[in-house]
Parts: structure tokens; sequence; C-alpha cells
């Protein structure tokens, strides 16, 4: 602890005291600090191993294009420590979405899709300049650009599924290699990576994106899939109402035919959006399905919240309908008619907010 604060502190030229725990994760610890002058700003600091190197990399890049999050004020990276603006106490887009107000979760949702758009559309232009500075902070480490995890989860499903007494049918594997391609497609554009409703904060200047830890360069259809799934790689995952999910992803199409035109034409919006969306399917299932021996929930400590056999239902209900990949859909009938195990789930429920 002490060591992080004087690393901070010389980074801003002040010392910094009353250290507050933010969270963190067993990658890094987040702390609030008081500044000498009364302020407050948040540092950073992250452990030497592989994975969290590659995620102060990832981070200290995205934050030093300055397109989005919290202002970067301060890096060191050879500790690997970050100083940052403090954005406040501000509420998540996770808090309203599990509150009571339709009209604030409804607001926030279409706020976080136009600001992951307006993102994705200004970045572009920015890829070469994001890979250089991943590099720099890097030193050396592998970026996430160099292993696709989408890739290696679809590469991973078929031993997952016969692990669990599923048949594999023998087409899916070339259609696994097609959805495994999904973040290489000619669309790619920047994104935070986690961008699941507790990294938005709703500050009284607007959103606020935050956790750059994921931060990449990849296909605009995988966050494009968070709006519609919803929230493809999240524990705060509920049915949105009808039509509702089709209207914050397009405010999210809305700004990245801005920098992709041809996105504008439904034929290719639609093919690269289920693909996206199988991709996401095969991720939570490779992730899940050896967890839902108990029905856990799926945070620790959040409620209310959904758990792991709800979520896998409701992604393999969404998969199912996916007539571009038939070999997949198969799959995920046989898993809603015969899960592993046996087991049985009700059906996941809408948002709290929008339970009324």
């Amino acid at each position: 602890m002490d060591q992080i604060l004087r690393t901070a502190g010389g980074l801003l030229g002040t010392e910094l005291s009353g250290p507050v725990d933010l969270g963190g994760s067993s990658r890094s610890s987040v702390l609030r600090c008081r500044t000498a002058d009364g302020g407050s700003v948040v540092v950073k600091a992250f452990t030497g191993e592989p994975e969290a190197v590659r995620c102060f990399a990832s981070e200290a890049a995205a934050l030093s294009l300055a397109a989005a999050g919290p202002g970067l004020l301060g890096v060191d990276p050879e500790l690997r420590v970050l100083v940052m603006e403090d954005l406040g106490e501000a509420p998540t887009l996770a808090d309203v979405l599990l509150g009571d107000d339709p009209k604030a979760a409804r607001e926030g949702l279409l706020a976080w899709a136009r600001a992951l758009g307006r993102l994705a559309a200004g970045s572009v232009a920015r890829r070469a300049e994001f890979t250089r500075l991943t590099d720099r902070f890097g030193q050396g480490a592998p970026s996430w650009a160099d292993e696709p995890g989408i890739a290696r989860t679809a590469a991973e499903l078929p031993a997952v599924l016969a692990g669990s007494g599923i048949d594999v049918p023998p087409e899916l594997t070339g259609e696994l290699a097609r959805i495994g391609a999904a973040s290489g497609d000619p669309y790619p554009a920047f994104t935070p990576g986690d961008t699941c409703p507790d990294n938005n904060l709703l500050t009284p200047d607007g959103l606020r994106l935050i956790d750059f830890e994921a931060a990449a360069y990849q296909s605009v259809f995988l966050t494009a899939a968070y709006c519609r799934m919803p929230f493809a790689t999240c524990w705060c995952v509920f049915r949105l109402p009808a039509g509702l999910a089709r209207h914050i992803e397009e405010t999210y199409r809305t700004e990245v035919v801005a920098a992709y035109p041809e996105l504008a034409e439904d034929t290719v919006w639609r093919a690269g959006l289920h693909r996206a969306i199988a991709a996401w399917t095969v991720h939570a299932t490779v992730r899940l399905l050896g967890r839902t021996g108990e029905d856990l929930p799926m945070h620790r400590t959040r409620r209310p919240v959904p758990t792991v056999r709800q979520l896998l239902r409701h992604r393999w209900e969404t998969a199912s309908t996916l007539t571009e990949f038939p070999a997949l859909a198969r799959t995920m009938e046989r898993l809603l008619r015969d899960p592993a195990g046996g087991w049985w789930s009700a059906p996941l429920p809408e948002y709290p907010a929008f339970r009324r």
C-alpha cells in the first residue's frame, strides 16, 4: 500500500493519503485517495502476473487515447500503476436496471448504447495508435489481439459438450470455425471490452465508461450483440421489454454507420449480429456449463441476480433461432430439452426496473 501511494503521489507531484478500497480483483487494487489540496483521485495498481500485465497494458493504452473513460493523470509502466480522475459516487447502469424506475433504466440503456456507438465510430482511424500504446505498456506481453478469446472458446465447445454427455452434430465443427472468426470481420472498432452494466457510471455530466482492462479492437457486431442478448458476458442479465432491445441495438447501429456506411444494409447487419450472438452463446456455454451442478447465483453478493441455469437457458433459447447456424441451433435445442445433469430452470424474468 505504501509503495502504491508513493508511486501514485510521485506521478502527480503531491502526497496522497486516506486510501479507500473500491474493489479491484485478483489482478489489481483500486483505491480512492485524497490529495494534499483536498481533492481526490483513483489509483489502480496491477500485479505482475501475465494476465494482470495484459490488463494493465490495455487499460493504460485505452486511457491514453483519451477517447472515453476517466481522465488519465499519470502512469508508471514499470510498477504498473495508473492514476485517474475520480468520477465520484454516481450510480451504475446496473443500479438502475435492478431498481424500480423504468424511465431511468430505459434512459440509461440508451445512453450506454449511444456512448459505445460514438466511441466505436470515432476510434476506427486510431487502431495503429492503440496498438503502439499497448505494445509500449505491455513490454512484450501478448495482447488481447494476439489471443482472441472468441476463437479459443469456439474450438473448446465440442470437448465441453462431449464431456457433459451431449452429442455433437458433425456439421458443428465447420460452423464453429465460422463463429470463431467473429472477432476478425471487416468492421473493427474500439471497445472497453467489459461493457457490463456495473462498468457504466450515470454521472450528472452523463454516462461515463470505466474498466478498460479488456479494451481492444474487435468487430462492432460483438458489441452490438450486448444490446440484443443483452450483456453477453455479464452477471447483470435479465430480459428486456419487447422492442427495447431492438431500440438499444438501433441506437448503437446509428452511431457506427457513420464509420461503416455499409452497415446500414439490413442483410449485412443481420448476418454479422447473428454470428456475434452465436459466438457469445458458445462463450457462455463453455464458461458456465460445468457450473450447472448447483443452481448458483451469477454474482456472489449482488441481489437480485439470475442463476447460472437461468442465464444459460436464456442464451440457448436465443441461439436456437439462428437459422444461419443450423447445427448450433440443434445443439442448443438439445441442451434445452435435456441439459447435462438433467436440471430444469425457470425462465429468466425481466429486469426489476421493468416489472411493474
